[in-house]
């Protein structure tokens, strides 16, 4: 198969941008890993034909590119910076403005939980459920089996749904 950085590896700069932010939890160090990765996915196209799933190793050079920069900056408890470019509308067609922004909130809520959780199950989720990611390709970007992804994506759930109850139980009183 022949790869095309126009069409095969340009295209990806999304998804590596949202799988960076989710490592580092910064947008502009997120920017900074994808424009790395693409540097580092240029300077080895002479190997791009050898590469059996370029989207898969695109990911993995990211990732451990974030990896690198987090333990660098130690700053694995910051928030998201541009939480906006995430928010989801609601599901009805015209919510109101409290509704809205209710919801709002939640998602914010559940960003925030995330962001808490530890890297492996941050990523396994970000991957799975933000990325649709299937279990194996997951399991090849972070370097581990497919049962430990589905166990870390398990427990980041269990986490998630846990601290949310919580906090929407806190604040209802």
């Amino acid at each position: 198969m022949k790869v095309d950085f126009r069409n095969d590896i340009l295209p990806l700069k999304d998804t590596l941008y949202r799988l960076a932010l989710r490592i580092t939890l910064n947008s502009t160090e997120a920017e900074d890993i994808v424009q790395e990765t693409m540097l580092k996915l240029w300077s080895r196209r002479d190997r791009w034909d050898d590469i059996d799933n370029i989207e898969g190793f695109a990911m993995t050079i990211c990732r451990n590119l974030a990896l690198d920069h987090l333990k660098r900056a130690e700053n694995q408890n910051a928030s998201l910076d541009d939480a906006d470019a995430f928010l989801a509308t609601p599901n009805s067609q015209h919510p109101s403005p409290f509704d809205y922004t209710a919801a709002q909130d939640r998602i914010q809520l559940v960003r925030q939980i995330i962001d808490t959780l530890p890297e492996k199950q941050r990523s396994c989720i970000q991957l799975r459920d933000i990325e649709e990611k299937p279990y194996k390709e997951i399991a090849a970007i972070l370097d581990i089996s497919e049962e430990q992804v589905k166990i870390n994506i398990f427990r980041a759930r269990q986490t998630i749904r846990q601290r949310f109850s919580q906090i929407e139980e806190y604040t209802s009183i």
